[in-house]
């Protein structure tokens, strides 16, 4: 067969088989490519959502530390230490735990002081992955002088 300048087509079963074998190793290839990157993708996506959890259940735990001994303080008689700090062992760590108290200076309306009434912060200090994190809780007790 010729096609209109003079030249010879192959027009063979051979040639298009090649061609078909060619570009379905391609198509192959591309879809690996893809699934590749997909499982790549869902690698990290599953990464972070188990640093996510941890994080979450160590926090978890400087919660339930710190309404512990809010509770502690809140139930104890007598007027809260000014000063204290706490060490706590836990599964994510050493948790250093910090206490303050002081008079709440706070009035009425018609500028009456409220007496016996202290303002407590409790300050958890821990460390993950080399950075210094803290939580803070901040309450009042009243303690009738």
């Amino acid at each position: 067969m010729l096609c209109d300048n003079g030249r010879k087509i192959r027009n063979s079963k051979f040639e298009i088989r090649k061609f078909n074998c060619a570009f379905a190793l391609y198509e192959v290839l591309l879809g690996i490519t893809i699934f590749a990157i997909g499982v790549i993708a869902m690698g990290h996506a599953v990464e972070n959502c188990l640093n996510a959890s941890t994080i979450s259940a160590e926090e978890g735990v400087v919660r339930q530390i710190l309404s512990n001994y809010m509770a502690e303080i809140q139930a104890t008689r007598g007027v809260p230490d000014d000063s204290k700090e706490f060490k706590v062992n836990s599964n994510y760590g050493a948790i250093k735990v910090v206490q303050k108290a002081a008079v709440a200076d706070l009035t009425e309306p018609d500028n009456t002081l409220l007496d016996g009434i202290y303002l407590v912060t409790l300050t958890a200090q821990w460390q993950r992955g080399g950075v210094a994190e803290s939580k803070q809780i901040q309450f009042y007790v009243y303690r009738p002088g």
